[in-house]
């Protein structure tokens, strides 16, 4: 006879097996896993948050594919000679600085700090240039992807780094929830516009996404124990050295992770940096091979060195409390705009910032702020691991751009925070999601913010568009920036150069000069502020101002080439306006012979003095100039007309005749208007 069970001795049974199976599923480091699948009553699937996130991505900046190169592409791509050259530039990629490209020249590469060595990045772009030339779309194409692919990289991180191998039934749904959130505040803050939509942003892109895929494949290696793993982080995090510096702070975050999440001891925490060691070694030998070990020290131009002040005729240096304050209130307005991401703009160079004291409130509220951020990653530090984790990471990572380490040459950057923000946003998504119980009402507040800071993603991205829409918008955010000043005027008078004469030639000419003179007035040894005054005045025929402007800068600055190009030119036509149409022959004389002084082999300048000379009856010098000018260029007629004019005027009929015949051989109408026709 066969004993069939009930069902509840059924479900006893099974029970008790599982119960055994259970205890058998034990993973290496030693935590009981539960194998149970996400709660079906979880709104969305890990594999819907990943897609979603990516989807995010491309949604808010697909209006950026059409824009231009802005803001620095130029020293990375189109105007550099390396990425010019595609994949034959390579060896001056590898062996120069970032900026040597550009430059051209030796000295100007190291004008920031140190100098600057992020050439992984800037393969990318010469391979692109090889594949497809000038394309600021493929450029844009790809910041947007490698973007989404950030944010599928940071969900599976912190998912490893907060569940292990495990899963863990409720346990589970909460920390995916709270990955998701953190991912998706991530990827939709605006302050990360800059990255994304500045095609050279993509350094921090690959910054942050080597580090996240090194520090991932580190725990894999972890939780495997497998060394594979660690060579993929060996190989990720050099990538994220080689494309920009700032990753090494990760060498503190990695034991960070382990002490928190693993419970390690620091003996081995420390432990599972050598992947990280050995790429960061290897970077620094690259490193100092190519650019040597002198990490420079302060520089004394303020566009290079925000804390600098003017005492007399010179600059010199803030005073140490000077300084630290007004670090402090830049510390302080990062965390603000990471919470409230409004204004946004992407220069703070001097005097965007101003010299602080630690008796303004602004930066009393920032020293408290931080002090309270060190006391809370202290105090959660065995209450809520996340929290702690999220402080720490914080402010470890905006440590190398904070100018305290070290100066770097702006008081601060909105893309600086690329990094630094993760850690922000993560104790944002953990107080949301440890404080609301319900899932529904966390997805509705995470709509609210994230349908918020999209809008503003997508409406800032606009202002990317091109070098003349970003300065002319931005200026007008930040209205104490010499160097944002000084963009946008040179913008506004590249415009109005194209546009023929008229009102709104005028206006864009008068904006342009309010925007250079403010510049001058917050540094007044601007020099390429002056150098922009004299073009925009020179536009404007107000030759006077013009010429005033770029004496002053060579005054300042006596080998300044560009300005010491530009006054003979301007110095020429001054000489041609006051002569042709002001008809005053001295005024005239002085600016021509100044101009040939200058550039004793420009044509039109012999030509113009030979017309002064004549006009005074100086025949014999007007022959001298037309004459100079025939050796520089003997193939234009009128220059033997006028040399010909100039001897029948002395009364040499005979040497007239000849140079009249030289011109009507080049042009056969060259004389004509002589005979009325």
């Amino acid at each position: 006879m066969y004993f069939y069970p009930t069902m509840a001795m059924s479900k006893k049974s099974n029970k008790k097996v599982t119960k055994a199976q259970n205890a058998e599923r034990t993973t290496k480091s030693g935590v009981q896993a539960l194998a149970q699948p996400v709660s079906k009553t979880s709104l969305l699937s890990p594999k819907a948050h990943k897609i979603l996130l990516f989807l995010l991505a491309l949604v808010l900046y697909a209006n950026t594919l059409t824009h231009d190169y802005t803001q620095d592409d130029a020293i990375v791509i189109y105007d550099n000679m390396f990425t010019q050259k595609g994949l034959a530039g390579i060896p001056g990629i590898l062996g120069n600085d970032t900026f040597y490209g550009f430059f051209k020249e030796e000295g100007k590469a190291k004008l920031v700090t140190g100098g600057r060595y992020r050439p992984f990045t800037q393969l990318m772009f010469a391979l692109e240039w090889q594949l497809f030339g000038r394309a600021p779309m493929v450029g844009h194409l790809i910041n947007v992807l490698l973007y989404g692919f950030l944010g599928i990289m940071l969900y599976k991180l912190l998912v490893l780094m907060l569940l292990g191998q495990n899963k863990a039934g409720k346990k589970e749904k909460k920390i995916r929830l709270l990955v998701f959130a953190t991912c998706l505040l991530y990827i939709a803050h605006p302050i990360h516009t800059e990255a994304v939509a500045n095609i050279k942003g993509r350094d921090e892109i690959m910054t942050m996404l080597g580090a996240i895929i090194a520090l991932w494949a580190s725990l894999k290696a972890y939780h495997n124990k497998a060394g594979k793993w660690n060579i993929v982080a060996l190989v990720s995090f050099f990538i994220a050295l080689m494309s920009k510096e700032n990753a090494i702070t990760f060498l503190a975050v990695v034991p960070l992770m382990y002490l928190l999440f693993k419970k390690l001891s620091l003996i081995n925490s420390l432990k599972q940096l050598w992947p990280f060691v050995v790429s960061t070694v290897l970077f620094l030998i690259i490193r100092t091979a190519v650019l040597g070990a002198d990490f420079g020290g302060a520089s004394m131009e303020l566009m290079n060195n925000p804390f600098l002040k003017l005492s007399g005729n010179s600059w010199v240096a803030f005073s140490g409390a000077e300084k630290l304050a007004t670090i402090f209130f830049t510390l302080g307005k990062y965390v603000w705009l990471l919470i409230f991401p409004h204004p946004l703009c992407h220069d703070y160079y001097p005097r965007a910032v101003e010299i602080m004291q630690f008796g303004d409130w602004q930066v009393i509220a920032s020293v408290v702020l931080y002090l309270a951020m060190l006391g809370a990653a202290f105090f959660f530090w065995s209450r809520d691991k996340l929290i702690s984790f999220g402080i720490l990471f914080f402010i470890i990572t905006l440590s190398i751009i904070s100018n305290i380490v070290f100066p770097i040459g702006t008081n601060m950057s909105e893309r600086f925070m690329f990094m630094p923000s993760l850690g922000i946003l993560l104790v944002l998504a953990r107080l949301l999601t440890k404080y609301v119980a319900s899932e529904k009402v966390v997805y509705a507040l995470l709509g609210v913010v994230v349908l918020g800071y999209s809008f503003k993603t997508i409406t800032r991205n606009t202002v990317w568009k091109d070098d003349f829409t970003l300065f002319t918008t931005d200026v007008k955010t930040n209205t104490r920036s010499a160097k944002l000043l000084n963009a946008a005027g040179g913008a506004l008078t590249t415009e109005a150069a194209k546009l023929s004469a008229g009102p709104e030639k005028t206006k864009m000419l008068e904006t342009a000069i309010g925007y250079l003179t403010e510049a001058t007035q917050i540094h007044p040894t601007y020099r390429n502020a002056y150098l922009l005054l004299g073009n925009a005045n020179y536009y404007l025929e107000r030759y006077e101002a013009s010429i005033a402007q770029l004496d002053k800068a060579i005054r300042l600055y006596p080998n300044f080439e560009d300005a010491k190009r530009n006054l003979p030119i301007i110095l020429r036509d001054a000489g041609k306006y006051y002569g042709q149409q002001k008809n005053d022959i001295a005024t005239s004389e002085k600016h021509l012979t100044r101009s040939y002084e200058l550039n004793p082999n420009d044509g039109e300048t012999l030509r113009l003095l030979g017309i002064v000379s004549g006009i005074k009856g100086a025949h014999d010098q007007a022959i001298f100039y037309f004459e100079k000018a025939l050796k520089i260029n003997p193939q234009v007629a009128v220059s033997y007309v006028n040399l010909g004019t100039a001897y029948q005027n002395k009364g040499d009929a005979v040497r007239a005749a000849e140079y009249y015949n030289k011109a009507k051989e080049i042009d056969p109408k060259a004389l004509d208007h002589m005979q009325g026709k």
